[in-house]
């Protein structure tokens, strides 16, 4: 293999959920970055219309798309638009999630249940049945799932959003054997508390990062860009014999 061009994604088209921000973002940027054609997508339009649009000024291709994880009307719809606009699709990084509720499992309800698993898990299984039906029409692709160390470890107030973490581990190996003999890879990222928008109950809860950091050898949370290299090794040449596997990046959390 040459290393010149084992992550070179020039000519391929990724499409990367919840991309407006965060690990999202710095995903888009980073295959961008290695030649991709980026589809950035996002509940807002505006909000990943200006990632989009910064990346295009910084000499990449990408286009928003506004898509709403958890309405699989909208998840159909951005797949027609793919296949239209480019004719095929390379790399799917499901990314967006939903986390609403930061407390004890008796207090969950109904609504919190379902948003969680509506965007988290079933979100995440149906973008991977679009992507995979474009990626099979020229056997090969790369599927990369999001998933959180919390499907190992679950923390304590994150009941429902741990399982649904857990169900896209399994998820992936499941669609890592189905879809393996005809060229499509299926791997998962699983980060550690990492410094976003998203994860800012965590990251701002001073009781929590008293008791967390001891137990991270890096002594530190992870910044959004940490978790972009790994994706571009997973979306890339490099890794055409990785698939069915998670990844745990925590800076020794689970070690």
């Amino acid at each position: 293999m040459n290393p010149n061009t084992a992550f070179d994604l020039t000519g391929r088209v990724a499409l990367i959920s919840g991309a407006s921000r965060g690990i999202g973002e710095s995903i888009a940027r980073t295959l961008a970055a290695a030649g991709a054609q980026v589809v950035l997508t996002s509940r807002k339009a505006e909000s990943v219309e200006t990632v989009a649009s910064s990346i295009r000024e910084s000499g990449g291709k990408a286009e928003g798309v506004a898509c709403h994880n958890g309405d699989l009307g909208q998840i159909a719809e951005t797949f027609a638009q793919v296949e239209q606009r480019h004719g095929r699709l390379d790399v799917l990084v499901n990314n967006a999630a939903t986390n609403p509720f930061y407390g004890p499992a008796l207090d969950v309800d109904e609504g919190i249940w379902s948003k969680t698993v509506d965007v988290n898990l079933k979100g995440y299984f149906f973008m991977s049945q679009h992507a995979a039906r474009l990626m099979l029409r020229h056997g090969s692709g790369s599927i990369i799932n999001v998933a959180s160390v919390n499907a190992i470890r679950p923390i304590i107030g994150q009941c429902v959003y741990s399982l649904t973490k857990a169900g896209i581990v399994s998820m992936t190996q499941g669609f890592a054997k189905e879809l393996g003999p005809q060229g499509v890879r299926v791997n998962a990222l699983l980060p550690g508390v990492t410094d976003t928008k998203f994860a800012a109950a965590l990251v701002q809860d001073e009781t929590y990062l008293n008791q967390a950091l001891p137990q991270i050898p890096l002594r530190r949370v992870a910044q959004p860009d940490e978790m972009a290299g790994l994706v571009l090794y997973l979306a890339s040449d490099a890794s055409s014999y990785t698939t069915g596997a998670s990844f745990i990046v925590d800076g020794g959390l689970l070690s």
